[in-house]
């Protein structure tokens, strides 16, 4: 089933069960959905490429909203963002552990020759390709910076 449907089905059953933090994390996804939808060159569609793109930067969002409000004290916000993030998560691939990151990278260093910094671009271009969802960038770019250098 595509992650847009599987949205759509969640938001139907957050409404039977009344879950009022479930149901306006699903109906943000699908705001989302939809403006991708209607952007030039989707076809009206919404791949699962683009959807997961855009629950990752959602799902970074919200934490880092928390973080702020749990900063200046208000911690009832940031529960909320953090709630919100958890529905969020839940259509995401499981990340990679730190252990099968590396192993994933050092394969992708050993594919593409590289063994300086100048061959950063390379790897980092092909690592965000193969590892997209499942790692951070922020993660990739440190790891591939510490194992060039």
């Amino acid at each position: 089933m595509a992650i847009f449907d599987q949205v759509n089905a969640g938001i139907k059953a957050a409404m039977l069960a009344r879950d009022k933090v479930r149901l306006g994390a699903l109906q943000g996804i699908k705001a989302e959905f939809l403006l991708i939808k209607t952007q030039p060159g989707n076809g009206g569609e919404v791949s699962d490429d683009n959807a997961l793109k855009a629950l990752m930067k959602m799902a970074k969002q919200r934490k880092e909203s928390a973080a702020l409000y749990a900063e200046n004290g208000r911690q009832e916000l940031a529960d909320e963002e953090l709630a919100q993030a958890a529905v969020i998560e839940e259509f995401l691939p499981k990340m990679m552990s730190a252990e099968e990151l590396e192993a994933a990278v050092k394969e992708i260093i050993a594919a593409t020759g590289a063994t300086t910094m100048k061959d950063m671009g390379k790897v980092m271009g092909m690592a965000t390709k193969q590892l997209a969802g499942k790692a951070e960038g922020k993660a990739i770019n440190a790891l591939v910076r510490q194992l060039l250098s």
